[in-house]
Formats: C-alpha cells, structure tokens, sequence
C-alpha cells in the first residue's frame, strides 16, 4: 500500500472520530440537563438518549458512587475521560501519519 494512502485513510479517520465525539458529548451534556426536567427525560428523546448514554455511564456510577447519595459525578468523569481518550487517539494518529510522511 501507497503511503499517501495510508496517511488519507488515517486522516479520515481521526477526522471521523473529532467529529463523533463532540456529538457525543453534546448529547451526555443533554442527558444530564435532562435529569432536570422530568417532562424531558420520560419523553421518547430522553428514553432513546436514556438507552445510548446509561450503559456507559453504570460502569463509571459503580466506581465512584454518589456523594451524599445525591451529587452523581459520574457524568463529568465520563466527559474528562472521553477528552481525554479523543487527545489520546489525536496524538496516537498524529505520530503514526509523521512517521509516514
């Protein structure tokens, strides 16, 4: 394979992934705005967001729990570590496409 090839077919995808992920985001942030507005969150967008958004965020919910059993941290733990992970990704992408140029 073509190493302009390579470098386009990785730069498609970190371009993919920059702009899933602030999609992604925006809807946690939506979710938990939600929470708010009971109307909001047992309506048909909030059970579809309730769906995509609680499977990942029980995990986080079971390594640290509630404070209080009121204040759940979990949400802005999920949205530091999926910043994270997308920075990660960036600079993992980033050195492979300089070693090929």
């Amino acid at each position: 394979m073509d190493n302009q090839l390579i470098i386009e077919i990785l730069l498609f995808i970190r371009n993919f992934i920059n702009t899933v992920f602030p999609i992604f985001t925006w809807g946690l942030i939506i979710y938990i705005l939600s929470s708010w507005l009971p109307a909001l969150r047992e309506s048909a967008f909030g059970r579809i967001l309730g769906k995509i958004y609680e499977p990942i965020l029980e995990p986080v919910r079971n390594l640290i729990p509630p404070l209080g059993g009121m204040l759940d941290l979990s949400p802005i733990i999920l949205l530091i570590g999926l910043k994270l992970f997308q920075s990660g990704l960036n600079s993992i992408f980033q050195a492979i496409i300089t070693a090929l140029v």
